[in-house]
């Protein structure tokens, strides 16, 4: 069973209306119930937690933490990012959604401004599938139709992904890379666009499909910690024999 931890920092649905009515429980509860038909064990993080709910009991035994944050960016402690990255780092799956592209855990991980253009103007999106035979994408049609959503357009200031899984095109002509892979030390990143709050994309069938894919395709490998410093030799060296 694939442990999953879904934080949210849980902020819009408290304060604007117009978010609660769409995800009165919170987003990361909209997607726990989304995602639990899939065997998950699930359990849920937010913002306003000790420690935001994040422990060091909690990611250590996290396999893939889905992250969802927008306008409380800068209220994630330094101390927990640190933590956030050095799980990834050590194999934990790490899953970003939507605006989570600024959250201080990816642009740790990414290293760049992970800046982008955007606008609100409830566009419809069409996400392509372009990479068909990726563990990511079973399952999906060649594309997801979104009626309304935020628009994403590049250039989007992130490292050149290992794999693109998703482009999207919207209605005002900008396109987006929209699913894209990452490694970092043992750990795997899936960052996925779609997922503004204040429309019901986390209620979609294909959406929820994908993250599920990607929470099994993050899921930590088996296999010993990577290990770093001085070493002693695995033969002899001078003719020696080792002891």
């Amino acid at each position: 069973m694939i442990n999953v931890t879904i934080w949210n920092e849980f902020v819009h649905e408290n304060i604007h209306d117009e978010v609660k009515a769409v995800y009165p429980k919170g987003i990361h509860m909209a997607l726990a119930e989304g995602l639990e038909v899939n065997g998950f064990a699930i359990t849920t993080a937010t913002l306003d937690q000790p420690e935001h709910g994040l422990t060091e009991n909690v990611l250590n035994t996290t396999d893939v933490l889905i992250w969802w944050g927008h306008m409380a960016h800068d209220r994630v402690s330094d101390e927990i990012t640190a933590r956030v990255v050095k799980r990834v780092q050590e194999g934990m799956g790490l899953i970003v959604l939507h605006s989570g592209h600024f959250s201080k855990p990816f642009k740790a991980l990414m290293g760049t401004s992970c800046d982008l253009k955007w606008r609100e103007a409830g566009e419809q999106e069409i996400l392509w599938n372009v990479n068909p035979s990726h563990p990511i994408a079973e399952g999906i049609d060649t594309k997801i139709i979104l009626d309304h959503e935020e628009m994403y357009g590049e250039y989007f200031d992130i490292p050149t992904p290992d794999e693109l899984v998703f482009i999207s095109n919207f209605e005002g002509g900008e396109v987006f890379r929209s699913g894209c892979t990452f490694r970092r030390g043992r750990g795997k990143i899936f960052y996925f666009r779609p997922g503004h709050e204040t429309y019901p994309t986390y209620y979609q069938p294909e959406i929820l499909k994908v993250i599920a894919n990607g929470v099994t395709w993050a899921c930590p490998a088996t296999g010993n910690a990577l290990q770093f410093g001085n070493m002693e030799p695995v033969r002899a060296l001078g003719g020696v024999p080792s002891v």
